[in-house]
């Protein structure tokens, strides 16, 4: 019997690689010999810079680059191979890394972003994909293009620093300057909203909020966000609010969209192609996976659906071991999962349950699998 697992993390408790392990020492309990192999996967949020590296047998490499209100950080990136790497713009430009009595959306920059970008160009890398999302800022990507070499000049003619206070402020941006490299990199952008640049929708009134902003403030920035969405629109001919995604991570998809034409594509699909998981699953009997919740949400971009649907599509059984069970949970049955089963068996405080997780997750295992070998026998 060949089985892989394939969860996501369960957030604060257990780490994915972890899930593939206790996955492993039950199987091993309940069927004996069997063979198992795990990988390690993420949605395109916080994370799947990590477990694509354990996954694709890649490098961390450190970065120091400039922070939200640039300040000097440690940022990282994954090296998977020589063309090939990936990061998460929220190791540079992340809302965490922003204390709480200092957020506001009109100071914060994606520059340290770009500027890891820049070092991934510096190093050859010619096919680079970015997890949005996590961020601190609504800049509109002007910081991360900024460190690329665009420049973004007021009416003055004097260039912008590039946060969400000098979006009203653009009057023309020059891209004479954007590093060449660009135009030879592939970039795919992991991003699972759908969000305009402006309007209720957009990235101001959508995310500002959560980064500090009030509605004074975010009244501010919408209406610079349409200035600067107006003035692409005047000298480049792309309307910004027609493209998906573009509202992420404060507009800098956008950003990636309109200057680097880079790809949007779901965290989820893209994560499975940099880990080749449709070739692990040559020859495999049952996938399991899992998540912290199961609920409707996990049909929209997130591990347990792109996980089934691959499974399904090669006619791979897939069965799933969650923490809880939400509302609209059985939907993820239309997307490859034949099963759920939780890891929690009694009735407990929330906090006795991350207290106990691994031991519930080792138990809801070996249950999982003695259901299963039962089904074997049938």
């Amino acid at each position: 019997m060949n089985l892989l697992f394939a969860s996501d993390s369960f957030k604060g408790t257990l780490t994915s690689a972890q899930t593939c392990d206790l996955l492993t020492k039950a199987a091993k309990e309940v069927f004996g010999d069997c063979t198992c192999s795990g990988v390690p996967v993420a949605d395109g949020g916080e994370g799947t810079t990590d477990a694509v590296i354990q996954a694709a047998g890649g490098e961390k490499v450190d970065v120091d680059v400039h922070g939200p209100l640039m300040e000097p950080v440690k940022a990282y990136y994954g090296k998977l191979d020589e063309k090939r790497a990936v990061m998460e713009m929220a190791v540079a430009s992340g809302l965490p890394m922003v204390p709480e009595d200092k957020r506001d959306p009109r100071n914060t920059t994606t520059y340290g972003t770009g500027e890891l970008i820049r070092e991934m160009l510096n190093q050859g890398f010619t096919d680079i994909s970015v997890a949005l999302g996590g961020s601190a800022t609504n800049d509109g990507g002007m910081g991360a293009m900024r460190a690329l070499g665009v420049k973004f000049l007021d009416a003055d003619g004097k260039e912008l620093m590039g946060c969400g206070d000098d979006l009203g402020k653009v009057a023309h941006i020059d891209a004479s300057g954007l590093d060449p490299r660009v135009k030879d990199t592939k970039f795919t952008i992991m991003c699972d909203v759908t969000n305009p640049l402006c309007g209720p929708d957009g990235a101001t009134y959508t995310f500002g909020k959560q980064k500090g902003g009030t509605p004074e403030i975010l009244d501010e920035l919408e209406a610079g966000m349409e200035h600067y969405r107006d003035v692409i629109k005047e000298e480049f001919g792309t309307n910004a609010d027609t493209i998906p995604g573009s509202g992420a991570a404060g507009g800098l998809g956008a950003a990636f969209s309109v200057f680097l034409h880079g790809e949007m594509k779901s965290g989820i699909e893209t994560v499975l192609d940099l880990i080749d998981f449709d070739e692990r699953l040559e020859g495999v009997d049952l996938v399991v996976t899992g998540e912290g919740q199961t609920d409707w949400q996990s049909c929209f971009g997130k591990v347990m659906q792109g996980v089934g649907c691959r499974c399904k599509a090669k006619g791979v059984p897939a069965v799933a071991l969650v923490g809880s069970l939400g509302k609209g949970a059985e939907d993820i049955y239309a997307y490859g999962i034949a099963s759920l089963m939780t890891t929690v068996d009694a009735v407990m405080p929330l906090e006795e349950v991350l207290d106990r997780a691994e031991e519930l997750y080792s138990r809801g295992a070996v249950r999982m699998f003695r259901f299963i070998k039962t089904g074997m026998g049938l």
